[in-house]
């Protein structure tokens, strides 16, 4: 394993594990509530030292090793720290891989730094979710109250979400236009997730510019895709599109 190190941004230190190699790094873009010590994150970490591949991994501000207040955060501060991680520890091109908003967040970092994105994979990408993932009564909630608070599905932890949140990401939709990404896309999505449904992934692929965008289904994979089945799909996914690189 790495070490944790860490790097400052708008008077906070985000945390963040750096492993040198052939580039172009892989860089883990967490979903919603998560961090860098996920299944999906540590087992990208292990093959990227089987192979001599360059990796990164890091924790949004407010999540993980990082500093700030979680509910103090919106989109826009998330895209914030991931540039931050493009520009400030990085070097060179970076492969994108970005789980359930970690998805929605690549598309926009592959937007404002097309010079170093040489490649997206989606995992469960979910553009757009501030639109689409809370029902009226929801938002109603969100506007007169400020935040919601509802148990994760997964169990063991409540899932916050607070409306600033939600008018950050209205303001940073992308599915109702055609998105300029050119470089190369894989989007994986599990056909039996119940948080995003497998469909946005095919009207995401429909919306990317790309030529060279590729959509792979998984009959019976959830949300998470975090199955041995499902990390071996990943990796198998990154190998074949870094070949070349």
């Amino acid at each position: 394993m790495t070490d944790t190190e860490y790097l400052d941004r708008a008077g906070l230190r985000l945390a963040y594990c750096h492993r040198s190699g052939r580039g172009p790094a892989i860089l883990f873009l967490p979903g919603y509530m998560s961090d860098m010590a996920g299944n999906k994150a540590l087992a990208l970490d292990a093959w990227a030292e089987r192979e001599g591949r360059a990796m990164l991994r890091f924790d949004y501000a407010g999540r993980g090793e990082s500093e700030g207040e979680f509910e103090a955060q919106t989109l826009a501060t998330y895209l914030d720290d991931v540039l931050a991680m493009i520009d400030g520890v990085a070097e060179g091109p970076v492969l994108l891989v970005g789980s359930s908003m970690g998805g929605w967040l690549m598309l926009h970092a592959a937007l404002a730094r097309p010079a170093r994105v040489a490649a997206l994979v989606g995992i469960a990408a979910a553009p757009d979710f501030t639109d689409w993932g809370f029902t009226e009564a929801q938002k109603e909630m969100l506007e007169e109250q400020g935040r919601i608070e509802e148990p994760s599905e997964y169990g063991g932890y409540n899932i916050v979400t607070t409306r600033d949140f939600v008018r950050s990401g209205d303001s940073l939709r992308l599915l109702g236009a055609p998105i300029g990404i050119h470089c190369s896309v894989r989007l994986l999505h599990g056909q039996a997730d119940t948080d995003v449904p497998w469909r946005n992934s095919l009207l995401l692929a429909e919306r990317l510019r790309s030529s060279d965008v590729q959509t792979i289904l998984v009959k019976g994979g959830d949300h998470r895709l975090s199955r041995d089945a499902d990390i071996a799909l990943l990796i198998a996914t990154l190998a074949q599109l870094m070949e070349p690189m």
